[in-house]
Order: C-alpha cells, then structure tokens, then sequence
C-alpha cells in the first residue's frame, strides 16, 4: 500500500469536543495526497459486542456500522483513535470498537493482524487536568493493542480542556499537533517491556 490513508475513529460522544478538535488540528497538517476517513462512533454506533470467538462461526459483516468499520480498518495506513480520557483510560465507544477487533481475528477472509501488522496506530485525547500521566491507562492500551497487532505506535497526542472548545487554548498541544502525525512511529512494544 503507497499510498496513507488515515483512519479517524472518534470516540467522543459529544460532536465536535475537544478531542475532536485536537484531531482536527493535527490532521490539517497531513499532506494533501493522503485520505482521510472520519467515522464518529456517535454516529455510527456499534451494538455490544459479543465475545464468541470460541463458540460460534463468524461471518464477514456486509451492512450497517460493523461493517463499515471493518473496511475502513483494514483499508487504513493508520488509525487513529480520537477519545476522550474518561476515568483514565478510553471512552466506551473507542473501547468497543478494539473490543471488536477481538472477533475479527477470527473472522474468515479478513485476517486482520497479518493486514495491521507493520502499519500504525495513534492516539488522540483531551483531559480535564493538568497532569499528563493520569491518561497514562489510556496510552498503555492503546500501546499494547498496537503491540500485540504487531503494528507501529506513534503515540497519543494530549490535550487539555474540559468545555467544548478549551483545548483551542492549550498552546502546547497545538504546537505538538503541527509535528504529531510527521514523527516516528517504531514498531510497538508492550508496556512492561519498555519501562
């Protein structure tokens, strides 16, 4: 694949939060050539997922929200994931969307870690605190989904900001979010194996 596609899986349900702000920022600075692809769990929301990975034949979804995010994950260089921190880690929007990675692993004719494997996973939040770490959960799933796909990692871009439109006013974050998608993005490791 030559060619990037961003894949923008907001997680937020508040339409054009902070986080999704944020994103928007740092996607401004992407190159013209590269798509984009912005799909709002709000607006296409995924039923609860149902682990039967072990008991049941999967079929390839072909209509409706699961469907849609399914090709679109595995049409895309990268993925980002847009979410808000809630109780320092990912919404439950984002969180059900990884979840349902669990079930296409096993989905016949997808084989979706050999297509995820070697491309790149990234975060984007905004938090209403001023220390960072608090979001560190948050990172550390997402570093260890990326791990275990055997894809890369580019990190997650932090914001603050808690009313609609306070991380406008973060100056650092905006500063990061001009270089964010450009820096490099290594091959993830577990949490436990980079501490």
């Amino acid at each position: 694949m030559s060619t990037r596609r961003f894949l923008f899986v907001l997680g937020s349900s508040r339409p054009e939060g902070n986080t999704e702000q944020l994103a928007r920022a740092a996607a401004e600075q992407l190159p013209g050539d590269v798509a984009q692809e912005w799909i709002s769990l709000a607006e296409h929301p995924l039923p609860d997922f149902e682990d039967l990975r072990h008991d049941s034949d999967h079929v390839r979804p072909t209509e409706g929200s699961v469907a849609r995010l399914l090709d679109a994950t595995l049409a895309a260089t990268d993925i980002v994931i847009a979410s808000p921190l809630y109780w320092y880690t990912l919404s439950g929007q984002a969180k059900r969307y990884l979840d349902y990675w669990s079930g296409w692993l096993r989905t016949p004719g997808v084989d979706l870690k050999a297509t995820l494997a070697g491309r790149t996973l990234w975060g984007v939040t905004a938090l209403a605190e001023e220390r960072q770490a608090v979001a560190d959960p948050l990172v550390g799933a997402l570093r260890n989904s990326a791990a275990y796909m055997g894809m890369r990692f580019g990190g997650v871009l932090l914001g603050n900001g808690s009313k609609p439109g306070d991380v406008l006013d973060d100056t650092q974050a905006l500063a990061l979010a001009k270089t964010f998608f450009a820096q490099p993005a290594p091959l993830a490791r577990y949490t436990f194996e980079t501490d």
